[in-house]
C-alpha cells in the first residue's frame, strides 16, 4: 500500500529526491548512476509508488522522523531539468516553450512554501504569486491546445485542465483553513497536489503532441 492512494508525494520521490542523488553519483561513476536511474525508472513505471516505499522503509529502519511532504516540496525547487525530463516539452514552438516556463515557475514558487509559511507577511505575498502563476499556466495551456491534433487529444488536455482547476480551488480552501487552524502539513499536501496536476498536464500534452 503506497501513499499514492491519498497524496501525490509518491509520484515525486523519484524525480525530486532520488534522481538528483543519482546525478551526484554520476560524477563518480557514470555507468552505475545511469544503470540505477534506468532500473528505478522502469521499476517505478511497473509499480507506481515503489520509490516512495523504498524511502519510507529507509526512514522507518533508521527511526527517522521526517515530514516527507515538506521535504519533497522544498526539494522540488532544487530539481534540475534533467531530473524532471518527463515533464518537459521538446517542441520548439513558442507556445510549448512558454508552457515549459510557466509550469516550472509555478512549481518553483510552490516549493518556497515550507520556508515562507511561518512568516505571514511573506507568505501572503507568495500566495499572490501562486495565484498569478496559476493563471499564467492556464493561459499557456490554452495556447498549446490549438496545436494538438484530433478532438480526443484536445479533450484529454481539457480534462487535465479541469482537474488542475479543481485542485487549485482546493488549494485556496486549504489556505483559508490554514489561517484559521494552522495546519501547515495540509498546505504542503495541497501544494504537492498542484505540482502533481501540473506534471499531469505536461505529460498529457507531451503524449498528444510529440
Amino acid at each position: 500500500m503506497t501513499m499514492s492512494d491519498d497524496t501525490p508525494v509518491s509520484t515525486l520521490v523519484l524525480p525530486v529526491l532520488l534522481r538528483p542523488i543519482l546525478s551526484q553519483l554520476e560524477r563518480r561513476d557514470v555507468v552505475a548512476s545511469q544503470t540505477l536511474r534506468a532500473a528505478l525508472t522502469k521499476a517505478e513505471q511497473a509499480h507506481p509508488g515503489l520509490s516512495y516505499d523504498i524511502v519510507m522503509g529507509i526512514l522507518k529502519k533508521g527511526d527517522l522522523n521526517v515530514n516527507l511532504n515538506e521535504s519533497i516540496l522544498r526539494l522540488q525547487g532544487n530539481a534540475s531539468e534533467s531530473d524532471l525530463v518527463e515533464y518537459r516539452l521538446n517542441r520548439s514552438e513558442d507556445a510549448f516553450q512558454e508552457l515549459n516556463k510557466k509550469s516550472a515557475s509555478l512549481k518553483r514558487i510552490l516549493s518556497r512554501i515550507p520556508d515562507e509559511i511561518s512568516d505571514r507577511k511573506t507568505f501572503l505575498e507568495t500566495i499572490k504569486e501562486i495565484a498569478s502563476a496559476i493563471k499564467k499556466l492556464l493561459d499557456a495551456v490554452n495556447e498549446v491546445v490549438g496545436f494538438i491534433p484530433g478532438t480526443s487529444g484536445k479533450q484529454a488536455v481539457e480534462q487535465r485542465k479541469k482537474e488542475f482547476v479543481k485542485y487549485s480551488k482546493k488549494f485556496s480552501t486549504t489556505l483559508k483553513e490554514y489561517f484559521k487552524e494552522g495546519q501547515a502539513n495540509a498546505v504542503f499536501i495541497s501544494a504537492l497536489y498542484l505540482i502533481h496536476q501540473t506534471n499531469q498536464i505536461m505529460i498529457t500534452v507531451k503524449n498528444k503532441c510529440e
